[in-house]
């Protein structure tokens, strides 16, 4: 559901997810959106005032992911072209051969196929980066969990979200966004124990909070890093 409100000269447009929780959080997203999570039952007005009360802060944060507006091109999958890879990044080089793969050596990212269509080369791409993320993934789920001491390791899907990161869901299953494989390894080990946290608390209360500051005490910097590697 989408709201828009009048702050001075400026129109602050904004979603509302509704979930079941305590509290509303706000966040401003690197694109500029304004995406709010209320719980289930909240007023409209309840909503706005909320807004109302946060705009200052609101602009102040769209202003400053506005300095960063020269975002990376639309991608054409051309040789030539620049790819990220946990926060590195790679030339694409399309070599034509019979089978598919991809390589990757020396700074460059290899793609090998018959197709070398942009089409083509973004499936092969999408998929390549997808069996990274497994890969990746679990590994450092493991390391984070060993870190906060857990005995058990929640089950863990690659999913794609528009808003976020990651996820916990209420059955603890841990979902994670395919694009973060192309994040520096500490914006990735940042939103695992992020999500994990929430394995002892589900909101973002100060004992949330707490919970993170204690396993990373420099997380607000990772995840400033996280919001504008993926502008």
């Amino acid at each position: 559901m989408m709201y828009e409100i009048d702050y001075g000269s400026r129109k602050i447009t904004f979603g509302v997810e509704f979930r079941r929780r305590t509290t509303m959080e706000i966040a401003v997203l690197p694109d500029g959106t304004v995406h709010i999570k209320a719980p289930v039952g909240t007023e409209e007005s309840r909503i706005l005032e909320k807004v109302h009360r946060r705009a200052a802060w609101i602009v102040k944060q769209q202003r400053y992911f506005e300095q960063f507006a020269l975002k990376t091109p639309a991608r054409q999958y051309l040789s030539g072209e620049t790819h990220l890879y946990l926060g590195k990044q790679y030339r694409l080089k399309l070599v034509q051969q019979p089978r598919c793969g991809v390589k990757m050596s020396r700074g460059f990212l290899q793609v090998f196929s018959p197709d070398l269509s942009p089409a083509a080369v973004q499936k092969i791409l999408e998929r390549y980066y997808r069996k990274r993320a497994r890969e990746k993934y679990s590994e450092y789920l493991k390391r984070v969990a060993a870190r906060l001491e857990l005995t058990t390791l929640p089950r863990m899907q690659i999913r794609t979200m528009k808003t976020n990161w990651g996820s916990m869901s209420p059955g603890g299953i841990l979902l994670l966004n395919p694009e973060l494989i192309k994040a520096p390894v500490s914006c990735l080990e940042y939103v695992i124990t992020h999500e994990l946290c929430h394995l002892r608390y589900r909101e973002h209360n100060a004992d949330f909070y707490g919970l993170l500051q204690s396993y990373l005490p420099d997380w607000e910097k990772r995840k400033l890093r996280l919001e504008l590697a993926l502008l």
